[in-house]
C-alpha cells in the first residue's frame, strides 16, 4: 500500500508547535537517561519506566492546554477520547530497552493525524541532537542542536538509489525474524544493524528500513507514513492484514488499531526512486524480495 497525500498541506504553526513539544520530551529524556528512576514490567511483559510516564505526562499536560479538544493515544496511558476528530499519538521513549540499559538510541516520537489522514511526524533523537520532522505538503527536515528550529533546518531526502541490490538496509528486531527473512535480504542486500531507523532512512544513511518479528504498537510506527512520504520515500505492505492510514480516505484508519500489534519493513522500489516501507504481521513468510 503506498502513501501519497492528496489532501491539503498540514497547519505549519501546528508543525512548529509539535518541534517545541517533542524537543521539552527530549529535554526530561536526557536528564533522566543520566540520572536515576524507577521501572517495572507492564502486563505484556515490556519494560516502563518513571521518565517513560513523565514524558508522556508532560505531553499529555500541553496538548490538554493548547488542544483541549484533540484526542490523545499514548503508549502508557492509552487513548483519551477528543471532540475535535482530530488525535495525537505518542510514544515518550521509542526504545526503552535502550534507555534502560543507558544506550543513546532511544526517540521521543509524536504523531498527528486530521480528518484527511497523516499529517505530522517527529521522531526526536535527543542524545544526538537530532530530529526530522514532516509535515504533510511541508516535506522533511532535519533539525539539531538544543534548541531545533524549523527556520535552521534543512530538507532530508531518501537516497536516489534505484536497485535493491546492494542497498544498504538497516535490519530493526532482526533477532524475533524467520530464517527465511534473513537468508533472503542477505542474499539481495548489504542488511545493517539499525541505529536510527528511519531517521537513518530519510537522511541518506541508509537506503531501506526492514521492521520484521516481534509486534510493534501503533505509535511505533505512527510517525512514519509522513516523514518517509514528504522525505521522497514510499510507506507499503508486504501483507493484506495490515491498517495503514490512507490519506485518500477522509477518516484515516490506524496501521492497527490500539492493541493490535503490526510490524514493518521496507526497501528500496520504484523508478521515482521511492522508499518503500512495507508493514507485515508478525513471523510473515518471506519468499520474496520486492524489486524496482
Amino acid at each position: 500500500m503506498d502513501h501519497t497525500f492528496d489532501a491539503p498541506p498540514a497547519d505549519r504553526e501546528l508543525l512548529d508547535f509539535a518541534v517545541g513539544l517533542a524537543t521539552r520530551a527530549g529535554q526530561v529524556s536526557v536528564q533522566g537517561f543520566f540520572g536515576e528512576w524507577g521501572s517495572r514490567r507492564k502486563e505484556d511483559g515490556s519494560e516502563v519506566t518513571e521518565i517513560d510516564l513523565a514524558v508522556e505526562e508532560l505531553v499529555r499536560d500541553e496538548l490538554a492546554r493548547r488542544m483541549p479538544e484533540d484526542g490523545i493515544y499514548g503508549e502508557e496511558k492509552g487513548s483519551t477520547v477528543g471532540l475535535s476528530g482530530r488525535r495525537w499519538i505518542i510514544d515518550p521513549i521509542n526504545g526503552t530497552t535502550s534507555f534502560t540499559r543507558r544506550w543513546p538510541l532511544f526517540s521521543n516520537d509524536i504523531a498527528y493525524e486530521d480528518e484527511h489522514g497523516p499529517a505530522l511526524g517527529v521522531i526526536n533523537m535527543p542524545m544526538s541532537r537530532q530530529m526530522v520532522v514532516a509535515g504533510r505538503g511541508l516535506g522533511c527536515w532535519v533539525l539539531t542542536g538544543e534548541n531545533p528550529d524549523l527556520k535552521t533546518g534543512h530538507r532530508a531526502r531518501v537516497t536516489k538509489r534505484t536497485s535493491t541490490r546492494g542497498a544498504r538496509t538497516q535490519a530493526l528486531n532482526p533477532a524475533g525474524w524467520p530464517e527465511e527473512l534473513l537468508t533472503t535480504l542477505h542474499r539481495q542486500v548489504f542488511l545493517m544493524a539499525s541505529m536510527g531507523c528511519i531517521v537513518d532512512l530519510v537522511t541518506g544513511r541508509a537506503d531501506a528500513v526492514v521492521i520484521a518479528g516481534p509486534p510493534m504498537g501503533y505509535e511505533d510506527v505512527a510517525p512514519m507514513p509522513v516523514i518517509v512520504s514528504e522525505a521522497g520515500g514510499r510507506v507499503t505492505d508486504l501483507g493484506p492484514v495490515v491498517k495503514l492510514p490512507s490519506a485518500s480516505r477522509r477518516h484515516a484508519r490506524p496501521l492497527a488499531a490500539p492493541g493490535e500489534s503490526p510490524s514493518t519493513s521496507s526497501t528500496r522500489t520504484s523508478a521515482r526512486h521511492a522508499e518503500s516501507t512495507h508493514l507485515t504481521p508478525r513471523g510473515p513468510p518471506f519468499g520474496r524480495t520486492t524489486g524496482v
